[in-house]
């Protein structure tokens, strides 16, 4: 039996790379494909597996006869949307934060938790946000050999973690301050910012990013935390089913269009030495292990962007922490961060079906 999809927000930043995924992956038969949006883009046309299909505007009919429905929206729309799915007679994959910390939905990474995805009492299955999954196909493998205990991560967030907005500003402040020859002093970037009539006012972003690091990303939460930050810990614990677990993040954003990367501080309950992780994770058909530091040999967001796989390298025995690693992960968060996991997880519910 072969299943009938949906793409909700397929013309998105994330759900056009769910097109292309489609294309790419043409293992999984779907016996239709539909391709749903808000108004505004209803009646655009996209070839997908080589067959020009209309956008659907967003209605309860148009989910009559879908098996699985993945939603690459805002929070709000998902949080409408996905029960209307699910009445109609959908498994919804939701790559949106409205449902990740319900304790009725399971949070699914499939290196990690695969077994999750049947447990689904509301018909919902939810996708972690970017950050998070860039670390847990790492993190995944590396708990289950030696017992994580302990985290902190910084993060270095692309520009289109914001996104298609996110990723248009970074370009026109790159082509702003470019323009303008901007050199070192204080307040040339926001100088040629403002030539270009690109206040921060209208940006994403709550300070210019080109040529810029900005030490915030997501919404403000209590005692100064970002709501980035508290996704880190939140859905670290959910997805490696430990409770307990110890988290610190800091999250910033970065001048890179797609990919993020962390840098990561573990420590694990057994004793673990260099050599053994690198076993571990060379073992890892989703990781890929880009590890010599002589040679300038670490992942970068421009050697990862456009893949699926985790990258890691620069692993390091923490100086003055036992049992604990230090490393830095890169993963394309429009792929592997979003619409590759929320894809991944919508084939395993297609040969469920099939079963």
């Amino acid at each position: 039996m072969s299943a009938t999809l949906a793409v909700v927000g397929a013309t998105g930043a994330v759900g056009s790379v769910m097109i292309e995924l489609l294309d790419e992956r043409p293992a999984t038969p779907w016996s239709d494909i539909r391709l749903i949006a808000s108004p505004r883009s209803a009646g655009r046309k996209i070839t997908v597996r080589g067959t020009d299909r209309t956008v659907l505007a967003l209605a309860p009919e148009v989910f009559d006869g879908v098996d699985i429905a993945l939603f690459d929206v805002p929070d709000e729309v998902s949080a409408q949307w996905a029960p209307v799915a699910v009445e109609r007679g959908a498994v919804a994959v939701d790559n949106s934060g409205a449902f990740r910390m319900n304790p009725r939905v399971p949070l699914v990474v499939p290196e990690c938790n695969a077994d999750r995805i049947a447990d689904r009492p509301l018909g919902i299955i939810a996708n972690p946000n970017c950050t998070t999954l860039s670390m847990m196909a790492v993190l995944g493998s590396l708990h289950r050999e030696f017992g994580l205990r302990e985290l902190v991560a910084a993060s270095y967030q692309a520009a289109s973690g914001a996104g298609q907005p996110g990723a248009d500003r970074l370009q026109a402040e790159i082509a702003a301050v470019a323009g303008k020859g901007v050199g070192v002093r204080a307040g040339d970037v926001g100088e040629a910012l403002a030539a270009a009539g690109l206040a921060v006012a209208d940006s994403p972003f709550p300070a210019p990013l080109a040529l810029n690091v900005i030490p915030w990303a997501g919404s403000l939460k209590g005692d100064g935390w970002s709501s980035e930050e508290l996704k880190v810990r939140d859905e670290s614990r959910k997805i490696l089913g430990i409770p307990d677990l110890k988290v610190s993040a800091t999250c910033a954003r970065v001048p890179v269009v797609t990919t993020h990367s962390v840098a990561v501080h573990a420590t694990f309950a057994e004793p673990v030495t260099v050599e053994q992780a690198r076993a571990v994770l060379a073992a890892q058909p989703s990781v890929v292990l880009v590890d010599d530091a002589a040679a300038g040999e670490f992942p970068t967001p421009a050697d990862v962007v456009g893949g699926d796989p985790t990258y890691v390298g620069r692993i390091r025995q923490a100086l003055d922490f036992p049992n604990t690693l230090d490393f830095f992960v890169c993963g394309d968060n429009l792929r592997k961060g979003a619409a590759l996991n929320t894809y991944e997880i919508a084939e395993i519910l297609a040969a469920e079906l099939a079963s």
